[in-house]
């Protein structure tokens, strides 16, 4: 009768996954603002260039259009930088992930809720409240 040598490890493992709980069980709740940071660089400089050379376009034409040549061109490419820092804001905020500003507000401040209601792993919870730092 022989006892099994792997007995407390296979002990040891099933005691750490219960200590970790449902926080891997549980899918993480992110969204598209989990970029790294040089993607969202890329893409923070992408949005200015673009709505800068949208906005100079669409006034270059009617410009064409209209015959009145710097005039609408100088308008819309201030109107497409003023486009271009307002996306660069929403990015920064983390609210380009739901269409319309409001709707992106209120669920970035449910995920935030969710996220302090969570208790920090791997520090006892006694600790937390008591306020000692280790």
């Amino acid at each position: 009768m022989a006892t099994d040598p792997h007995k407390p490890l296979n002990d040891l493992e099933s005691r750490l996954k219960a200590t970790r709980g449902p926080e891997d069980k549980e899918p993480q709740i992110r969204g598209r603002g989990t970029q790294s940071g040089l993607g969202q660089g890329l893409r923070i400089g992408i949005e200015m260039v673009v709505s800068v050379a949208v906005g100079a376009g669409i006034g270059y034409f009617i410009d064409g259009w209209a015959d009145t040549r710097p005039l609408f061109m100088i308008v819309f490419l201030f109107m497409g930088f003023a486009a271009g820092i307002m996306n660069v804001l929403r990015i920064v905020r983390g609210l380009d992930e739901a269409v319309g500003l409001g709707r992106a507000m209120r669920e970035k401040e449910a995920r935030d809720a969710q996220e302090r209601k969570r208790p920090k792993s791997g520090r006892p919870q006694s600790r937390q409240q008591d306020g000692v730092d280790e």
